[in-house]
């Protein structure tokens, strides 16, 4: 008998303007009939799947109805609206909960959306009960308790967008804390390119000549050590008036987390392809949310293309090639006890890179949207909402300048100072004087500079530096201070020329 993706449900949203994808699997040569509105199609079994495709509806609706039926078999799914539809991918700041987040009790007690989600379940297939908790899932409305765990940005954002369009809007959220690229995407396409190995070529050595019965056993170990650890954690935490991360080192023992990158270990290369995305793949959208970047700063000169391989892939499992992909540009962070190795800005600086590069992607610029010694910012508002002016411009055609953060266009260097063209639809603010901005000369040391500004453009100098060649801004993983905005009140990303 065949079975339909999980994703389908009642109160499921369907991307308006572009053909539908209905899919599941089922036994070879079975026929499968898709009814919906007007329209329906029909298709056989084949490897074990099966694709319909639906004309595209032009309209956005609600109260809607579909039926898949395959000889005897008939289901129906009801309350289905036509509206956006986004997946929202990424690590644990996508993850964080809206009842967690500074706005969410105000959202959770006062908001009446039209947004609806569906939350991809956190399983890696091989556990022996995969199929039992991925099918009982389905999407939501925002009543009752789900809402407080729905994705904080995915929901704000999708609030914003469904006020602005007039329309449903449902997010996907397919995230999952702490995790990296490469757990995002196949075997397959991390074996294409040498940089993109680094992790994959890791976990290949670790289970070479194992037998599955060993590596089931490695991993349950290290699940049975994190489950005591974290509970003698919570004990810690619960028990002490001013804990810090090295005494309870000290007394739980080593944090092992996130374990061997063994195959029953969610944060190994492929796990959450395998286990998330092609879960709900392909499932029509109207693009892709994506907030992740803080996991890879442990080889961060890969991150190109690391990031630049994850999209072209779930572009390619999607089916088309210029499916919208809307970034979040890593804000400012530091752990106290750490140093500042700088390595934050070039995964910034990749996802500008990829931003400039790459069609059909925005990039939601929150250099000012962190917290020192905070890896999870609980303002997620302006995150959201600059998401959503990204989603607004390159996709909807609401084609404002001033959705766009101000970003380095060019530069010159001019009698000892290096002039800096910002491109902007309106004039620059310096809110704090004398701050963020280092030059270099020859010997490629940096010291601090000064900055006037004019309209959109940026005049850096130093007494030290009297023949610059080199300017940075921003060029730190953690500033409490962000010095220039726009008049649109967007800060300027961060760069070096």
């Amino acid at each position: 008998m065949i079975k339909i993706a999980p994703v389908f449900s009642d109160r499921m949203v369907l991307q308006k303007g572009k053909n539908i994808s209905v899919f599941g699997t089922g036994d070879n040569g079975e026929r499968v009939c898709v009814s919906f509105g007007n329209s329906s199609a029909q298709t056989v079994v084949s490897d074990g799947k099966w694709l319909v495709k639906l004309p595209a509806v032009n309209e956005y609706a609600d109260g809607l109805e579909m039926t898949v039926s395959c000889g005897g078999y008939n289901r129906k799914f009801t309350d289905i609206a036509v509206g956006e539809v986004w997946l929202a991918g990424g690590q644990s700041n996508m993850e964080y909960e809206l009842q967690n987040c500074t706005t969410g009790k105000q959202h959770l007690e006062n908001d009446k959306p039209n947004v609806r989600f569906y939350y991809t379940p956190k399983i890696n297939s091989l556990e022996p009960d995969y199929e039992a908790v991925v099918t009982n899932t389905g999407w939501s409305r925002f009543e009752g308790e789900s809402p407080k765990a729905w994705s904080a940005v995915g929901y704000i954002f999708a609030k914003e967008l469904s006020e602005k369009l007039g329309c449903t809007v449902g997010i996907i959220g397919c995230n999952w804390g702490g995790t990296k690229a490469c757990h995002w995407m196949s075997e397959e396409s991390l074996q294409s390119d040498r940089d993109m190995r680094f992790d994959y070529d890791k976990y290949i050595a670790l289970i070479e000549g194992k037998s599955e019965e060993q590596l089931t056993e490695e991993y349950r170990e290290y699940e049975r050590y994190s489950n005591e650890w974290e509970r003698k954690k919570g004990e810690y935490y619960a028990n002490t008036p001013d804990p810090s991360w090295d005494e309870c080192i000290r007394l739980c023992g080593e944090c092992k987390y996130p374990g061997p990158p063994l195959p029953l270990n969610p944060m190994s290369p492929g796990a959450l392809y395998r286990s998330m995305i092609k879960l709900v793949c392909p499932y029509t959208l109207a693009g892709f949310l994506y907030y992740q970047g803080e996991s890879d700063d442990d080889n961060p000169g890969a991150y190109y293309k690391m990031l630049r391989g994850l999209i072209d892939l779930w572009r390619s499992d999607w089916d088309e090639a210029e499916l919208p992909f809307m970034i979040v540009q890593l804000p400012m962070h530091r752990y106290s006890g750490d140093e500042d190795r700088k390595n934050w800005c070039i995964i910034r600086e990749a996802q500008d890179k990829i931003f400039r590069t790459v069609k059909n992607t925005g990039l939601a610029v929150c250099i000012d949207c962190g917290e020192f010694n905070e890896i999870h910012p609980h303002d997620k508002e302006n995150v959201a909402h600059r998401l959503c002016l990204q989603a607004l411009y390159n996709v909807y055609g609401d084609k404002n300048d001033e959705y766009n953060a101000p970003m380095f266009g060019s530069c010159i260097i001019k009698d000892g100072e290096i002039e800096v063209t910002v491109r902007t639809s309106t004039p620059l603010v310096q809110r704090i004087k004398d701050s963020g901005f280092e030059i270099a000369g020859a010997d490629g040391e940096f010291r601090h500079a000064v900055c006037a500004v004019s309209g959109n453009k940026l005049s850096v100098s130093s007494s030290e530096v009297p023949e610059p060649l080199h300017v940075r801004y921003l060029w730190t993983n953690y500033s409490a201070d962000i010095p220039i905005y726009n008049e649109a009140g967007l800060p300027l990303a961060p760069f070096r020329a």
